[in-house]
This record gives structure tokens, C-alpha cells and sequence, in this order.
């Protein structure tokens, strides 16, 4: 982690986000970007995660809430600039070529950097005149990421920016998205279903559930605390529900989510405990019972 939280500045403050639809509600949802560090946004398919993102950038009305964007207010055009934005389902058209799309951009963005545009396309292994339709999609992923970085953003906004491609692949966006935090002032907040991916990079983690938010933690406290208590049923039926926040049966043993893995040892010496990994952590809430 970089820094605490009363040490620094929000990149993003998001309170009481409120949207809803005929069949979905997001609630009241509230968290922190900090600067300076990546927030990961984690929670299953409808989960609410994109339709947060989507709040944020102004891509939608909210119906209740308050958005806060380096410190001021509603994003505004002057604070896209600062923005990178990059979604797993927003294609190029398919027609142009990389070469095509910076001329494109130069238009939008007061800030197009050419050079570094450049350079991220060589860097990336990206044909500057190859059509995008012949792209793979781990290739279009580095183009949108390429063209988000181009503008000088200070804060990168990812939806989904690693989904379906493959473990080398997501790595090396992994890398990139490190050496755009090597400035104290950028911040990341990306949405993602592949945990092992946010506890390799993340500094907070944010857990959003049928449209609300189940907590709002720092990564390192989730990965060093929580714990999964493994056990029989005697075992089970002689555990304080107190000390548990979720349990479930799987196959011949109970398992119950805790979040002090050490106090759970000492309390129960005879049954197993293991360190949660954010997968984990979130299955039992979901999937266990409360």
C-alpha cells in the first residue's frame, strides 16, 4: 500500500450513488479512489460494476449521489482530458488503422501526446497500419490502453481491461498499468472478475453485491486477516457464530469465512484455518450463508 487514507487526496469520491432500473437497483453505493493508488472494483457478472463506471464518466444519469472527481465536482470536459478510459466492450472501428485512430484522437484530446503514442504502439508490438479488424483481442486491449495513456490522463478507468485473454497477456497489462502508477498523482480504479490479477496490483479493494457495497477495504487487510475456517460438522456446530461472517457445506466439510484468521486459531486450535484469497473472500459472500 503507498499510503494511508487520511494521508492523501481523492482521485474519485463516489457517495450515495444511487441508479435504478426496471429489474436492477445500484444502492447507495459509496467508496474512495484514492491518489495515488489502484482501487479494484471486484463482484460477480450484474454485480453493478459497470453501471458504476459508467456513473462516473457521466455515461449515465444517476438518480441519487454525489460523483467527486479530483476533489471537485461532477467530471466536466475539461476533467476527460485528465481521464483514460478503457472497456473490454468499446471498439475502434474496425476499419482503421492505430495510424488512423491518433489522427482521430489529436482532434478529441487538447493533450495527444503523438510521440508517446507512438511509442506505446512499439512498445505494445502494434502494426501502426494494420487494420484493427485483423487485431486479436489482447491486441485491440492495447490499443484502447495505448490511446488512454496518449492523452496524459492522471486517472485510468479500466472495465473489465483483462477479460478473456490469456495469463501472459493480462500480465504484461499488469506491468503497464504499474509503470503508469510510478507518478504520485495517477490513480487506477479497474473493474475485474479475475482477482488473482487485483491482489498482484491493487491497493484497495471494493466489493460490490446485488447493487450495493459489501466493504471497502485495504487489499493487504483482506489477504493477511481473513481466514477460512475448514472443519466437521461436530466442529461446526461448536463454532461462535459471532466469530463468523458466512459459512457453507462443501462436499464432507463445513467452511466459515472469518476475518481474524489468527484470533480464529487460537479460539479453535483443532480445526484448519487458511489465509482467504479475494476469490474466496468473495464466494463466501455470495455463495455462503449469513
Amino acid at each position: 500500500m503507498r499510503k494511508g487514507l487520511d494521508d492523501m487526496k481523492n482521485a474519485v469520491k463516489v457517495t450515495g450513488l444511487t441508479k435504478r432500473y426496471d429489474d436492477f437497483t445500484l444502492n447507495h453505493v459509496s467508496f474512495d479512489v484514492p491518489q495515488g493508488s489502484i482501487v479494484g472494483l471486484i463482484g460477480e457478472n450484474g454485480a453493478g460494476k459497470s453501471t458504476v463506471i459508467k456513473a462516473i464518466l457521466g455515461m449515465i444519469n444517476r438518480d441519487e449521489g454525489e460523483v467527486s472527481l479530483f476533489e471537485g465536482g461532477d467530471i466536466t470536459t475539461q476533467d476527460k482530458e485528465q481521464v483514460g478510459a478503457v472497456f473490454d466492450d468499446k471498439g475502434y472501428p474496425e476499419m482503421l488503422s492505430p495510424r488512423q485512430i491518433g489522427k482521430v484522437m489529436k482532434g478529441i484530446f487538447s493533450r495527444w501526446d503523438a510521440q508517446s503514442y507512438g511509442r506505446f504502439l512499439k512498445e505494445f508490438s502494434l502494426p501502426a497500419d494494420k487494420k484493427i479488424k485483423n487485431f486479436s483481442k489482447g491486441m485491440r486491449m492495447k490499443l484502447a490502453i495505448a490511446a488512454a495513456l496518449s492523452h496524459q490522463p492522471r486517472f485510468l478507468i479500466l472495465d473489465e481491461a483483462t477479460s478473456g485473454l490469456d495469463p501472459v497477456m493480462r500480465d504484461d497489462i499488469l506491468d503497464i498499468f504499474l509503470d503508469f502508477m510510478q507518478e504520485e498523482e495517477h490513480s487506477i480504479l479497474v473493474s475485474s472478475h479475475i482477482t488473482s490479477d487485483l491482489e498482484k496490483a491493487a491497493d484497495y479493494i471494493v466489493f460490490i453485491h446485488q447493487g450495493q457495497v459489501i466493504f471497502s477495504k485495504p487489499k493487504d487487510e483482506l489477504l493477511t486477516q481473513y481466514g477460512i475456517i475448514k472443519c466437521g460438522a461436530a466442529q461446526f456446530d461448536q463454532l461462535d457464530k459471532g466469530d463468523i461472517i458466512s459459512w457453507r457445506k462443501q462436499d464432507y466439510e463445513w467452511q466459515a469465512l472469518v476475518s481474524d484468521r489468527d484470533l480464529a486459531m487460537r479460539r479453535y486450535p483443532k480445526a484448519v484455518v487458511t489465509p482467504a484469497t479475494i476469490d474466496e473472500i468473495m464466494l463466501m459472500y455470495v455463495k455462503g450463508e449469513q
